[in-house]
């Protein structure tokens, strides 16, 4: 029997920070390929900001249809190692993933199923919606997360090398059309 194409897919990466930077910034620029090439994608790419004076870095989420920026991050101090995620911004930028629900985008991104959303929290109650419509999804996976989202997906869902060949082989398949490199 055929393998079928799932229509969600996750980059996996291992679990340290410069591979999640990596994938971050492979995702995004294959979603901005995408764009110029004449698909339409909405959703969210995740950056990471060296803080300034020490400290952990801080996330934002960038609306890949509009470019406004979601910080993401809370403000705990240059010696915090603890988590230092924002839960009101991620709450406010989950309203560009029901944007692209309405739109129908060619594509949605989601910039991480982490945590929160192994939850059921976070942004997993979009990402079901999105999928269940019918509109691919692509999001960022760290290996430690995988078991989370084997379960969200039912086993279902593709994951991804963090390589731009497996996006767009992905893609093109799903699509029934070639992605340009």
């Amino acid at each position: 029997m055929a393998h079928t194409v799932s229509d969600i897919a996750a980059v996996v990466y291992g679990d340290d920070m410069a591979h999640g930077e990596a994938a971050d910034a492979l995702v995004l620029q294959f979603c901005r390929d995408l764009q110029a090439a004449g698909w339409r994608v909405g959703g969210l790419a995740q950056q990471c900001v060296p803080a300034q004076g020490g400290g952990k870095p801080r996330l934002q989420l960038v609306d890949m249809r509009t470019g406004q920026v979601f910080s993401i991050s809370q403000k705990l101090g240059p010696l915090s190692r603890g988590c230092s995620l924002d839960t009101a911004g991620i709450a406010q930028a989950s309203s560009v993933l029901r944007q692209a629900l309405v739109d129908r985008v060619d594509l949605a991104v989601t910039n991480r199923f982490g945590e929160l959303e192994a939850q059921g929290r976070g942004f997993a109650a979009e990402m079901a919606a999105l999928a269940d419509a019918g509109t691919p999804v692509l999001t960022v996976v760290a290996a430690k997360h995988l078991d989370g989202w084997r379960r969200f997906t039912g086993g279902l869902g593709e994951e991804l090398p963090a390589r731009a060949p497996a996006l767009r082989a992905w893609f093109s398949l799903l699509t029934g059309r070639e992605v340009p490199a």
